[in-house]
């Protein structure tokens, strides 16, 4: 089997296009792309606690530690303490923050909206069910078995 013929590679190689297309946008901002994402992830009204982060978007504690430093310098969030556990910090977005959100969600609904006109409803329909049929392989450990591959 050619490697552009297995599902890993496809989706690989699509995900890094799609990151190199919103880093190059996020560049014009001053930004990154995993920063855009974290302000998309934070909740506007009643921020997000910085444990829930990581595993939201699928990050590295320390991956998120690095882009939440970097983001508080420039002024796009703020920390605070988490008045239901005063252990956790809760991240808030300043109105920089918001402002910077609003762009990011913009890019993801001209991309969303721009695939939607060249491919059909239901091959996107199509699409989502082959995705969660492979997250659901995955982590239900349906994938690789004690058996080994010939």
């Amino acid at each position: 089997m050619q490697k552009e013929q297995t599902i890993d590679h496809v989706l690989r190689a699509t995900w890094q296009a799609i990151a190199k297309m919103y880093n190059e946008q996020a560049a014009k901002h001053d930004s990154t792309m995993a920063m855009a994402f974290v302000l998309l992830n934070v909740d506007i009204e009643k921020g997000t606690p910085s444990t829930a982060l990581g595993p939201q978007m699928g990050m590295e504690p320390t991956s998120l530690s690095r882009i939440l430093k970097n983001m508080e310098e420039r002024g796009a969030i703020y920390r605070e303490k988490n008045p239901e556990d005063g252990r956790s910090v809760l991240i808030k977005l300043t109105d920089f923050g918001i402002e910077k959100r609003q762009t990011s969600r913009e890019y993801v609904i001209q991309f969303n909206e721009t695939v939607k006109k060249h491919v059909s409803e239901e091959k996107i329909k199509h699409f989502f069910e082959v995705s969660q049929t492979i997250n659901n392989l995955i982590s239900n450990k349906k994938i690789f078995t004690n058996k080994t591959t010939k």
